[in-house]
């Protein structure tokens, strides 16, 4: 089970496998981006990401993960979705190392900030 070692507020979440990323995803966007942080209905944290392709044939799914490791600088392979692969909100995983993941994924966000 994930194990919270950040503050209250972000999307991230270190594990035992790496880190646990909440997503909320809109597909048909006009263009593809990172777009950052927003509340969740539950005072949790998501991570707003855009993406141009359509919601089907996990088309939106495929080009979510293309985006995260271009801009997290991880292989397509280390990021799965464990979570939500038919609905806009998502659970992604980054398989690796959690602190130095995190701190990968919290500069490619403040990159995009």
């Amino acid at each position: 089970m994930a194990q919270r070692l950040e503050p209250a507020g972000t999307p991230f979440a270190a594990t035992s496998e790496g880190v646990r990323v909440r997503i909320r995803l809109s597909p048909r966007a006009s263009r593809a981006a990172i777009a950052g942080v927003i509340a969740d209905g539950a005072g949790g944290a998501l991570l707003k990401v855009a993406v141009t392709a359509p919601p089907t044939d996990g088309e939106a799914n495929a080009a979510l993960v293309r985006l995260l490791a271009r801009a997290w600088r991880v292989p397509k392979s280390a990021i799965a979705i464990v979570a939500g692969a038919a609905e806009r909100t998502k659970v992604v995983v980054v398989s690796g190392e959690p602190q130095a993941l995190l701190a990968r994924l919290a500069a490619g966000l403040d990159a995009t900030a």
